[in-house]
């Protein structure tokens, strides 16, 4: 049995407590929201972001930093991406050398163009870093339907570590030494996700939703390839995987945020309407930046921030990604000489 701090108390820190409660470790859940930890304290349940899932009583709850992170064994950190800087800095002067650090939430920092891991490695450089992404949705997992993930660090024995505290009968993990691979397809599949719910939105169909998904692949092969990512990550669970349940799922925020978008919505009025992180909308400009940086083409991800900062109509976007100038499929494959 381990002690572990989940830093973050939305759905998904939520939901991972009651993965590691039911495998017996010691969890302690700490926010920054004084009135969201009360009604955990009173109710054992998030009512607003995971209704229906009870939290066990051995589960504990806490605003102090020091509490949360004092003693652990790791700790998740599960706060949205734009806050996870901030949240390190603050929880830096009590993380002890060594402990372990698991990043779960998706993102990359738009002005510096560092994945999750990279930043908490850069304010708490005294601590272990891992990453854990996959497939998965808060609302299933705290369920526990089954559901597949990836625990990815530099260190062999720390991607091990992850994957013993979270692995059981409904949660499996699988290793993975590709943390870059990871993250890169991990945080940019929500910005694919959100061209697929605006294709919903405008009532297109399965062609133009696999369509979508099939070039979105592409188009994060080519930024996480140039970044050193192996073309296996991204064909794994943590690629193609995700990025298929994220453009695909009822409960994908990205998607709806989207899909909202698609139906006439602005930005904001999309995500004041789905009450949640949109972590898409955070990473899209980000993407472009190290698309710029790496030197690759991301025509879907180019007109989603069109729609998204500059006010373009979803389905003008959609013409202008069908009228691209043709092209092959995959530069790649030569035609075989006909003597």
């Amino acid at each position: 049995m381990a002690k572990i701090g989940i830093i973050g108390a939305g759905s998904w820190g939520t939901a991972l407590a009651v993965v590691l409660e039911k495998n017996g470790h010691e969890v302690t859940i700490w926010s920054a929201i004084a009135s969201e930890i009360t009604m955990l304290k009173e109710h054992r349940e998030h009512k607003e972001k995971l209704p229906g899932v009870m939290l066990a009583d051995s589960i504990q709850f806490t605003t102090d930093k020091k509490q949360a992170v004092s003693g652990m064994e790791a700790l998740v950190f599960a706060v949205p991406s734009m806050y996870v800087r901030s949240t390190a800095k603050e929880m830096a002067p009590y993380v002890t050398d060594g402990q372990l650090i698991i990043s779960v939430a998706k993102g990359i920092e738009e002005d510096t163009l560092m994945t999750l891991s990279q930043i908490i490695r850069q304010e708490i450089p005294n601590a272990e870093t891992a990453v854990l992404c996959g497939p998965s949705h808060a609302e299933e997992v705290g369920r526990s339907m089954p559901s597949a993930l990836v625990a990815g660090a530099e260190r062999k024995d720390a991607a091990e570590r992850v994957q013993h505290y979270f692995m059981n009968e409904a949660f499996r993990v699988y290793t993975s030494p590709d943390v870059i691979g990871m993250e890169i397809g991990a945080s940019l599949k929500n910005v694919i996700a959100l061209a697929a719910g605006m294709a919903d939105g405008l009532g297109y169909g399965d062609n133009t939703k696999a369509a979508l998904i099939t070039r979105g692949i592409n188009e994060i092969d080519r930024l996480a390839l140039a970044m050193g990512a192996k073309y296996e990550t991204l064909n794994g669970l943590t690629g193609i995987g995700d990025l298929i349940v994220t453009c695909a799922s009822r409960h994908s925020r990205n998607r709806r945020a989207g899909m909202l978008m698609g139906q006439g919505l602005t930005m904001k009025e999309a995500m004041d309407e789905v009450k949640m992180v949109v972590e898409g909308v955070y990473c899209a400009k980000a993407a472009m930046g190290l698309a710029r940086k790496y030197g690759t083409d991301l025509p879907i991800i180019e007109q989603v921030n069109a729609v998204l900062f500059e006010d373009k109509p979803a389905k003008e976007a959609v013409y202008e990604l069908m009228t691209r100038d043709k092209k092959a499929e995959n530069d790649e494959l030569a035609w075989e000489s006909r003597g």
